[in-house]
């Protein structure tokens, strides 16, 4: 592991899971089995969806300590609902960031990191992300097949500076692999320095994904230095710088 607290350089590799059905127990089993395991040597980051109106807060707290305690810790904010994970009809998208990362903060959880649910990120919520001393996660290196050509998102292919329109500086660890990706790159060579692999808990409901996932990151491994968000954020500091003004992202 590169020493804490050191310039990073060099290639690596992380991996974080967005945490969406923390309190279905099936789920939340696999994934703490899988983080307790450290895959390849890989501490998982837990980027969680915050308890939505009705559900157990006090459970969900507990296991976020628990997640926190075994890797980087995140936020991973749903606009719409629980299955709903883009803003829809209006609404206010960074006001519920800094709402939900204040909920944290009031819980005694350390967030560290953020990732937008569908991806969806824009100028203000990268302000209010830059305003909770979050780094984030966001952006990728790829276009989500999903998403329309005039939907809020940024890709980006390495770690980049961003710089918003009120002088804020924030830190871009974009997500570079899906499960899918990862097992097909890390067959051939893989261009980035930084490899950013993630994948949703409910993907280890699946046989063939949960071992795709396995296999994937120990093919990884061979041919990039373990490392965890906890230590890019530390002492990674990118070359790449852009603006960030633009409201749609």
């Amino acid at each position: 592991m590169p020493h804490t607290g050191s310039i990073l350089h060099g290639r690596y590799a992380v991996v974080s899971c967005h945490v969406e059905r923390p309190l279905d127990d099936d789920v939340w089993r696999r994934f703490s089995q899988l983080q307790r395991r450290r895959p390849g040597g890989l501490a998982i980051a837990a980027l969680m969806r915050p308890p939505a109106e009705g559900e157990d807060a006090a459970v969900w707290v507990e296991r976020a300590r628990e997640a926190q305690e075994l890797g980087p810790f995140g936020l991973h904010t749903h606009w719409t609902s629980p299955g709903h994970a883009r803003p829809t009809g209006g609404g206010d998208p960074a006001a519920l960031v800094r709402e939900q990362g204040e909920w944290l903060r009031a819980a005694g959880l350390d967030a560290r990191f953020f990732c937008g649910g569908g991806w969806y990120f824009d100028a203000e919520v990268a302000r209010a992300i830059a305003e909770l001393g979050y780094v984030d996660c966001t952006a990728t290196a790829f276009r989500p097949s999903y998403l329309g050509a005039d939907a809020a998102h940024l890709q980006v292919e390495e770690p980049t500076w961003l710089e918003l329109a009120d002088g804020q500086k924030l830190l871009e660890l974009p997500t570079t692999h899906s499960i899918g990706m990862l097992a097909r790159g890390v067959l051939g060579p893989l261009r980035r320095e930084v490899v950013h692999a993630y994948f949703h808990d409910t993907d280890l409901l699946d046989r063939r994904r949960a071992a795709a996932l396995r296999a994937g990151l120990a093919l990884l491994v061979l041919k990039r230095t373990p490392s965890d968000l906890g230590e890019l954020q530390r002492g990674l500091r990118p070359a790449n710088t852009m603006s960030f003004a633009n409201s749609r992202g």
